[in-house]
């Protein structure tokens, strides 16, 4: 697979989740921000995924606080946004309803609202960089606490994060990248996750975080 030159693309020979549970093979077709219906136009550039699998980025926690009308906002839908991991093997509903968790050999790309934030299982930019603009970072910069799981979680301005488990400082660390509602991780154990802000708490694993 080579990268995408534009915001506007196809994704073909990939089996799409559209909801937890719900995969068949087909194609994705991404303008932009969001996810179109097609056909394409004549001249976009189409992507070969060899079969790989298109997963929604979901969090169960942040979707039961939506209102009914809006828990499938985050489906691989058309005019929905285009947020959504390319994996390389199959992934079950629960996997992506507990939280997605992948191991960078297994991870072909991650978008965002259609913005490329990791492709072959490595960041598109450096870590810190997302947060260098003041409203991101007074936005996202900070430590979060879920007071009953017992976690702290630091997101530091320089693009690192450490959690706190139990009194455990540093349980787990690596970096992280944000763009709009969402957050990547890459950990220094070696996978990749996600979370998602949703009216100033921070979903992520089962964990629901405001600031410390």
């Amino acid at each position: 697979m080579i990268p995408p030159d534009a915001t506007t693309f196809v994704l073909t020979d990939v089996h799409v989740m559209t909801t937890p549970g719900t995969v068949a093979p087909g194609q994705l077709h991404v303008a932009g921000r969001h996810l179109s219906g097609g056909p394409a136009d004549p001249g976009v550039q189409v992507i070969g995924a060899g079969g790989a699998h298109a997963v929604p980025l979901l969090v169960d926690s942040a979707l039961a606080h939506l209102p009914p009308a809006r828990r499938r906002a985050y489906d691989l839908l058309p005019g929905n946004p285009a947020t959504f991991a390319l994996v390389r093997r199959p992934v079950t509903a629960a996997q992506v309803r507990a939280m997605l968790v992948v191991d960078p050999p297994d991870l072909l790309a991650v978008w965002v609202a259609g913005h490329l934030q990791a492709w072959h299982g490595k960041p598109t930019r450096a870590a810190g960089e997302d947060v260098a603009d003041p409203a991101v970072r007074q936005k996202w910069v900070g430590t979060w606490q879920d007071p009953g799981r017992g976690l702290l979680q630091h997101l530091r301005p320089d693009g690192r994060y450490s959690e706190t488990r139990g009194g455990r400082a540093d349980a787990y660390t690596g970096r992280y990248w944000v763009h709009e509602d969402r957050i990547t991780y890459l950990d220094d154990c070696g996978f990749w996750a996600f979370g998602q802000l949703l009216n100033d708490v921070l979903h992520h694993a089962g964990f629901v975080m405001r600031r410390h």
